[in-house]
């Protein structure tokens, strides 16, 4: 089987390499399937995904090892899996669902190691009022609080 620390030397100098690129995920199934996802604070383009492709096959003979490889871009409106995505998304609109099944939808304000905090609308019932009012609040979730995060996608 196929080490993914080397595939994540190759993958990780080659992103080094260049400007914005990260690594989102790199895994590898018990029959040789090298699977690599990367993303770009500008966006990634089939080129790149190409380009990557080609480097790691030039690293990787094929005579040792008989693998499938899969290089590609972190899907929009997927969740995201690294901290990097959600810099990548500051001011941007996103979902976020709780591990205790609540749904939000609100404005990425920012991030850090432990969490992220998000504008959004929560219905607040004031004293006195029988109605809940919608309140804005930027509201920090733990990245062990969330089920997921992703770029909520809009068409207007």
């Amino acid at each position: 089987m196929i080490d993914v620390s080397k595939v994540n030397e190759i993958v990780l100098d080659w992103v080094s390499s260049r400007e914005n690129f990260f690594i989102v995920e790199i895994s590898i199934k018990p029959s040789n399937s090298v699977f690599v996802e990367i993303d770009n604070y500008k966006g990634v383009t089939i080129e790149d995904c190409v380009a990557l492709h080609e480097v790691i096959e030039q690293h990787l003979d094929r005579d040792i090892y008989d693998y499938d490889l899969e290089v590609s871009s972190a899907g929009l409106g997927y969740p995201f899996k690294v901290q990097q995505q959600y810099i990548k998304h500051i001011s941007d609109e996103v979902e976020v669902l709780t591990k205790t099944g609540q749904k939000f939808h609100g404005i990425l304000i920012s991030t850090d190691v432990t969490g992220f905090v998000l504008k959004t609308k929560l219905k607040v019932k004031c004293e006195g009022s029988k109605r809940s009012v919608e309140k804005e609040e930027d509201v920090h979730y733990g990245y062990e609080e969330i089920k997921y995060t992703k770029y909520l996608i809009r068409f207007k």
